[in-house]
């Protein structure tokens, strides 16, 4: 692995312990500019992984409860009339920030939902007409419940295909677990210390941009997502987005792992992550997805010509 990452990773599953492959993934999502889905049961360490990543990287957080009682203007802000210069003032809400958790996404209603899709893809808001640029790094990590569980809405597939990467922690091993609990008897752990600054972070988000993609290997991405499309094989299929999101993230995931080219390898160690959120229709589990993306890989030949 690149002597960069190493130590983020080695400082994250001190505290996410026993998730070095997962932390690798929220690492690449963010790497190349990418947004974050993790769904998983409480207490599984989506909020403790999300706060690791602000801190290692010195970025701006904030997080969001989302309930069913939350408002749009609760998320991006909202204008209020100053009296005594008789004029409406833009009070920015938590979206303004380098990171944002959204907490439990998918127990605010559709309306709220929706507020996302802007700042998603545009990196912008806007309210009352005017347009608001977002800082940057802009990265939103959203936390999701089982589709089963009480007051939860299904994500619209609009807003699913905004998400990089959906990502599960599940259950630590054994030994993890003994490791999380004889942590809980000793002093508590300071947070995660600082480890690239910003400046760091967006040179290395740059570098992504040129890692080499040969056409042997962009021809793969075609035939994956051209393979998707066949109806009798998927109902859902991958859209353009889906395609720039896997060759993107494909190009972090080579980088982390100290290449300046992308191989097939490559390509297969993200794909689940990238693609099986969209794949799977929203009342399927996450078995019968984790399936769907298995099935894609193994019905293209990497190699065919």
């Amino acid at each position: 692995m690149h002597a960069t990452f190493q130590p983020i990773v080695d400082a994250i599953s001190e505290r996410v312990i026993g998730k070095q492959g997962q932390i690798k993934l929220a690492l690449t999502c963010l790497l190349a500019n990418g947004h974050l889905l993790l769904e998983d049961l409480p207490g599984m360490g989506k909020t403790t992984l999300s706060h690791a990543l602000a801190n290692v990287f010195g970025l701006d957080f904030s997080r969001v409860q989302f309930t069913s009682d939350l408002l749009p203007a609760d998320l991006l802000g909202v204008n209020i009339l100053n009296s005594a210069e008789h004029k409406f003032e833009f009070r920015s809400g938590p979206i303004f920030n380098q990171l944002v958790l959204a907490d439990e996404i998918n127990r605010a209603s559709p309306k709220t939902q929706s507020a996302l899709l802007e700042a998603m893809e545009e990196r912008q808001v806007s309210i009352d007409g005017e347009t608001y640029a977002l800082p940057k790094p802009f990265f939103v990590i959203g936390t999701q419940n089982p589709s089963h569980q009480a007051g939860t809405y299904p994500l619209p597939e609009s807003q699913l295909d905004r998400f990089m990467m959906k990502i599960s922690l599940g259950y630590p091993s054994w030994e993890a677990e003994k490791q999380m609990l004889q942590q809980a008897h000793s002093a508590q752990l300071p947070p995660v210390s600082k480890l690239l600054d910003l400046h760091q972070l967006e040179q290395a988000q740059r570098a992504i941009v040129d890692v080499h993609v040969s056409d042997a290997v962009l021809e793969y991405v075609l035939r994956l997502v051209t393979r998707s499309r066949d109806q009798q094989m998927f109902a859902h299929a991958l859209s353009p987005r889906a395609s720039k999101s896997l060759l993107n993230a494909a190009k972090a995931w080579a980088f982390i792992h100290d290449r300046d080219y992308v191989t097939p390898d490559h390509v297969q160690a993200i794909l689940p992550a990238v693609a099986e959120h969209r794949l799977r229709a929203s009342s399927m589990g996450d078995h019968e997805s984790k399936a769907l993306s298995e099935q894609l890989l193994a019905s293209v030949d990497p190699l065919a010509a």
